[in-house]
């Protein structure tokens, strides 16, 4: 609990992965992903609650052990591919409110998919949205101005075209605006962006941006890459 303000986080891993089946499970060095979702909460003492929202029996036996609680599993339907992550939340929520006979002001969510996240990143994620007038907080990353959406192309019957034609005025990077797109490293939302809201966002959201570099982890690629940029992190600060 921080200034009054109780929290719940909620780690989604679904068990039905399709580019990387069990993706949850897949080993961060050695540290099955769901485990260190677990490991970095018990760094946090504020947090009051931390559990998964799992439809996964394998998924849930590691996450306890992480010390992670898996108070239900998620209904089957808010267990396809296609569900949102206010479905998710807003379950998780009511379900946990219900069980615990308690209130949770912020939820938190943390994907199993950012291994590269810190401790320090989810205390200046919720520290922020309590500070601030904000519904919810997301942490972002500046998006590299080779994926800005002014130099992407479009091609349709082997024709090339810009994909916005204001495109055709870039000459050099230093005319785009700057632009940012979501890490998945954390997200605080406000019990009432939640429920009267029914938005991961709300009306006011307010951005943590992080710099360097944040793998959300879709592919062995994506793995493996990750592993890598932890093991320089740590030899540059070690």
């Amino acid at each position: 609990m921080i200034e009054g303000h109780r929290i719940l986080v909620v780690c989604p891993a679904r068990g039905g992965s399709k580019g990387i089946p069990l993706k949850n499970l897949q080993p961060f060095l050695g540290v099955p992903l769901v485990a260190r979702v677990g490991q970095l909460v018990a760094e946090i003492p504020a947090i009051d609650r931390a559990i998964v929202s799992t439809d996964s029996p394998e998924i849930a036996e590691v996450a306890r052990e992480s010390g992670l609680d898996v108070p239900f599993y998620r209904p089957e339907e808010l267990s396809g591919d296609r569900i949102s992550d206010l479905e998710v939340l807003s379950h998780a929520l009511i379900e946990m409110e219900k069980q615990d006979g308690v209130t949770y002001d912020i939820v938190v969510m943390l994907q199993p998919t950012s291994p590269l996240r810190r401790t320090e990143h989810v205390r200046d994620t919720i520290r922020m949205l309590i500070d601030g007038d904000w519904d919810a907080v997301w942490t972002v990353s500046e998006t590299d101005s080779k994926n800005h959406p002014l130099k992407q192309l479009t091609v349709s019957d082997d024709r090339l075209d810009y994909y916005d034609q204001s495109g055709k005025q870039i000459i050099a990077r230093q005319q785009l605006v700057p632009l940012y797109h979501r890490n998945g490293v954390a997200y605080a939302i406000r019990r009432s962006c939640l429920l009267d809201q029914q938005s991961i966002k709300g009306e006011r959201c307010g951005a943590l941006v992080i710099a360097g570099h944040m793998i959300s982890i879709d592919t062995l690629w994506d793995l493996e890459l990750a592993e890598y940029i932890y093991m320089k992190q740590q030899e540059e600060t070690g």
